[in-house]
């Protein structure tokens, strides 16, 4: 028998615990994001943990400044920044408030309103390419920075970000290994998590140290 996902939302409390508890937790779960054209659910497939001010991954490694001000608030908010000039990641913040931690949303399944999020994405070749990816993710999803600091453990039926209980992977079904793309100390960890064999699990690729660019004589 085929059973329907769970539409309660996540309480605060599920996020108000140690980050690498709730990083694997939240594979399985419904992330609904509300646009002015229509709801959009995925199902979180991909993750990783950024475990604040000790972790030389994190963005909190080094304090807190404005922008990431939202690692560093209360558990159960959006903590949403822009990388290399051109595109946004989806966080969510856990622990508790001034501990810095968050889960790096990395892909998913597009469930509902996948004509809206192939518009967004129109170079994805299917739909498992839609979310492959945080920052395909956050393009399909239409994240930005007005985002950040959403509370998505709020109540209100409005409220433009929420996560579902979903159908929460089992834990034969989740695998971890390193986080994709992180350099020095922080590579050490094996915190990212993901569901083993979902073709929407974006490929690991390990930090590559970019080239500066030589000034002309």
């Amino acid at each position: 028998m085929i059973v329907a996902p769970d539409r309660r939302p996540l309480t605060r409390d599920f996020f108000d615990r140690p980050v690498l508890d709730v990083a694997p937790e939240l594979l399985g779960r419904t992330l609904v994001r509300r646009t002015p054209q229509g709801p959009i659910e995925l199902r979180i497939t991909e993750v990783e943990a950024y475990n604040g001010s000790s972790d030389p991954g994190s963005h909190a490694y080094r304090g807190r400044t404005a922008r990431n001000a939202s690692m560093f608030g209360p558990p159960g908010h959006a903590y949403v920044y822009f990388i290399y000039g051109m595109w946004f990641s989806l966080n969510l913040v856990c622990n508790k408030e001034d501990t810095a931690s968050g889960v790096l949303l990395r892909a998913g399944e597009v469930l509902t309103g996948t004509q809206q999020a192939a518009e967004r994405r129109p170079k994805a070749r299917n739909a498992r390419e839609l979310a492959k990816g945080p920052a395909r993710l956050a393009t399909a999803l239409d994240i930005d920075r007005s985002l950040d600091g959403t509370d998505i453990c709020s109540t209100d039926p409005d409220q433009p970000l929420t996560v579902l209980h979903g159908h929460p992977a089992k834990a034969a079904e989740v695998l971890n290994g390193p986080r994709t793309g992180i350099s020095g100390e922080g590579a050490v960890h094996p915190w990212r998590f993901w569901i083993d064999g979902d073709p929407t699990v974006s490929p690991y690729r390990a930090h590559v140290p970019r080239k500066r660019r030589s000034r002309a004589a």
